[in-house]
């Protein structure tokens, strides 16, 4: 008699009794039930909720003097410099705003080089001389506040002991409520600045930027015999893909607790190769969480429009409406937050890492791009026929040219550790950084490229055959989901961002290149026209032609994923920068350098310190996988590997003894994994050696490292009795809801 001993020879519980912690969490997670709505949606209807915790321009109009409110409509809605006059006003407004929704303290927001959400909480009640209390909040208090300076990365900006630095408010972003179950906190979005003045956060540059930018605009437009002061801002809408699993499986996987993702994890034996989640019906639990992280949402005046199951189990999408770039990053925080708390709510955790789970679709977060102004709509629409809508050819070209010129800056500001585990994977767009304009405007510049452009692609009809279904209009040119920066019908989509970043890095650059571009279409077409608007039209042909002709090679329509894209984009000349590592030294170019010098967007020592952080913030992340890594597998997984193997012994050598014949090959290869398992960490170990402080090493040696203890474990997953092994595994943690 013959026998072969394979892994799930030892099923059931056990010899030693009890239930294992993965058990247990699989046990919580099925039994979980959400529970009933939180809300009575018939008695508060959404549209009565939108921005019922916002400070917004109605709250204020019915609250300030009309001189006063007219003052900060300058400001926000024209860019005019803030009237220091009018804070006292506007703080007495505020905080009895504040108080009668219940809110007993204040907090300046503002955001670290992190690229999370900070803030120190005051109270609005002060003492009397009677004993009694009084609710104070002056001007000075709304304007500044004063966190420690030195205490968040800032790059060698400020040393240990320069601890000054100060928040300023922002009026064009609404201050709003946050709600607690005990109490409500009124938080006043901010920007950070050192005690030298230097920004030390992600809003500033923002800010910035803009300014920049509409300054150059209003030139592009005035060229075109528009002088009207309305401010010209870029504007985004950020699509937002996360992940939710169960938190009991959450809490029994140290990697995912501590680093954001799996560390270690075989393939399930079913993922996502049949594409039935993609737009499928949505779980009532997850369902549940939508309803509610987005009716607080509503509340907090963030404009959300589309929500849906994303390509892999277990993954999902939320997408606002487009809002100016400033408020658009600041909502951009509170969604990642408000995801978060909501998801623990209903017993899951919400994964916003890049790629959480290995071999399956990571998240990345799509940051459509535009700008305009109340007075001129949508400068990135073509309209019907954009081959005669000269306005926005040059704004279009001047889009292109910017991202040739500075591909490399636009590839530096979406780099990161998740990122790169995300970007170039057939779920996300190649490093390369490329422009898909679609058939329409493609065709539209190559005739301008040959002479002049005289007609447009039409949008035609689309008729599908059943007669009970209309026609429906169809757009000239189709959609490229592999190209990093695309044209969408009105505007760009940078659909490199990872989902865990703030969206503000990668604004600051497209503001920054677009102003520079701008610049260089205005001074162009200013020294060609003299004045004389009749020579304009002649000199817009010979602009985007130029243009056209030296950075053809950024446009491409085609596959990014192919192998062929990665040997054209070299022989074009384009940059493949494949890491973090490779990325980073972007940021300390000469070129970039003197771009954000000359629109004061950064200084050089601001650039440099942003420079610093994030090589530090990628070093600290490898590290910590890299201890995770070795933690893990010494503890948990090797552990199992030998009772694994003991059991399999112990039972080949009783088959043995009785005269069985048997194939060990399982055991052999559990043996061979568990030496290539030590092997793998010991290797791990020593190049992880120093502490992990240089980004290079980090790199091409421990994060390859970390790859051979994986390879070994997954394997050993895949053969060791399903009831030995320790960590909740692929298959329960995408399709448990």
């Amino acid at each position: 008699m013959s026998m072969t001993i394979d892994g799930n020879g030892t099923g059931g519980k056990r010899s030693s009794g009890g239930v294992s912690p993965r058990s247990a969490a699989v046990a919580t997670a099925s039994s979980y039930e959400a529970s009933g709505s939180r809300f009575d949606f018939a008695k508060t209807p959404s549209q009565d909720l939108f921005g019922s915790n916002v400070f917004n321009k109605s709250e204020m109009k019915d609250r300030l003097p009309k001189t006063v409110f007219k003052s900060l409509m300058s400001t926000i809605d024209a860019g005019e410099k803030l009237d220091p006059a009018v804070a006292d006003i506007v703080a007495s407004a505020m905080k009895d705003w504040a108080l009668e929704h219940g809110a007993t303290h204040y907090t300046h927001i503002f955001y670290p080089l992190t690229g999370g959400t900070a803030e120190k909480h005051d109270s609005f009640m002060a003492p009397t001389a009677e004993g009694s209390t009084l609710s104070e909040f002056s001007g000075k208090e709304l304007c500044q506040g004063e966190p420690d300076g030195s205490s968040f990365p800032t790059g060698g900006i400020r040393a240990t002991h320069e601890a000054r630095g100060y928040t300023i408010w922002d009026v064009t972003s609404p201050a709003y409520i946050l709600e607690n179950p005990n109490g409500t906190t009124l938080c006043i979005p901010t920007a950070f600045v050192s005690w030298t003045g230097e920004a030390l956060d992600k809003k500033t540059p923002v800010l910035r930027s803009m300014q920049a930018l509409d300054a150059q605009a209003h030139r592009i437009l005035k060229l075109f015999g528009h002088d009207e002061k309305a401010f010209v801002a870029s504007t985004a809408g950020p699509e937002q893909e996360y992940f939710l699993i169960d938190k009991s499986f959450y809490y029994a996987r140290p990697d995912l607790l501590n680093s954001g993702r799996t560390l270690f994890g075989a393939a399930p034996p079913k993922g996502q190769e049949f594409d039935d989640h993609y737009f499928g019906h949505i779980p009532d639990r997850v369902l549940a969480f939508m309803f509610d992280a987005e009716r607080e949402l509503c509340k907090l005046g963030v404009p959300i429009k589309t929500r849906h199951n994303e390509v892999a189990p277990g993954q999902f999408e939320l997408a606002p409406m487009f809002e100016t770039a400033n408020v658009a990053t600041d909502h951009q925080q509170l969604i990642m937050s408000v995801l978060k708390k909501t998801a623990d709510k209903y017993g899951m955790a919400c994964l916003m890492h890049e790629k959480p789970f290995a071999g399956v679709n990571g998240s990345g977060k799509h940051v459509n791009w535009s700008l305009g102004s109340s007075k001129h709509g949508n400068l990135m629409d073509p309209g019907d026929t954009p081959h005669e809508n000269a306005q926005f050819l040059v704004f279009c070209a001047a889009v292109i040219r910017a991202v040739y010129k500075h591909q490399g800056l636009l590839r530096s500001v979406v780099a990161s550790a998740g990122n790169d585990h995300r970007l170039g994977a057939n779920e996300a767009p190649p490093a390369i950084i490329s422009i898909f304009l679609g058939d329409q405007l493609t065709d539209v510049f190559e005739q301008i490229k040959n002479g002049a452009a005289e007609s447009s692609l039409a949008k035609g009809t689309l008729a599908v055959g059943v007669d009970v279904l209309p026609h429906l209009p169809k757009d000239a040119g189709d959609r490229n989901r592999t190209s990093p920066f695309a044209f969408t019908g009105n505007r760009f989509e940078f659909r490199a961002v990872g989902s865990n970043q703030s969206i503000a890095g990668p604004l600051v650059a497209m503001n920054t290149i677009v102003a520079e571009s701008l610049d260089y279409c205005a001074t162009a077409l200013e020294a060609a026209t003299g004045g004389d608007a009749s020579k304009l039209n002649g000199a817009v042909q010979k602009l985007l032609t130029d243009i056209y002709n030296e950075c053809d090679p950024i446009i491409f329509n085609g596959n990014g994923y192919s192998d062929e894209w990665h040997a054209e984009a070299a022989k074009r000349g384009l940059k493949n920068l494949k890491t973090t590592a490779d990325a980073l030294g972007e940021l300390c170019t000469p070129e970039v350098k003197e771009l954000f010098s000359k629109y004061s967007v950064l200084s050089e020592r601001e650039l440099e310190s942003r420079y610093e952080t994030y090589v530090e913030q990628y070093c600290l992340t490898v590290k910590v996988e890299a201890n995770l890594t070795k933690k893990i597998a010494r503890t948990l997984l090797f552990p199992a590997a030998i009772r694994f193997q003991n059991e399999l012994a112990s039972t080949c050598a009783a088959l043995k003894a009785v005269g069985y014949e048997f194939d060990t090959d399982t055991l052999d290869k559990v043996t061979a994994l568990v030496k290539e398992l030590q092997d793998g960490t010991t290797t791990l170990a020593k190049a992880s050696e120093g502490g992990c402080e240089d980004m290079r090493q980090c790199c091409d040696e421990v994060l390859p490292a970390m790859l051979a203890v994986r390879a070994a474990a997954d394997k050993l997953e895949a053969i060791c009795a399903d009831d030995i092994w320790p960590l909740p595994t692929y298959q329960e943690m995408l399709f448990i809801k």
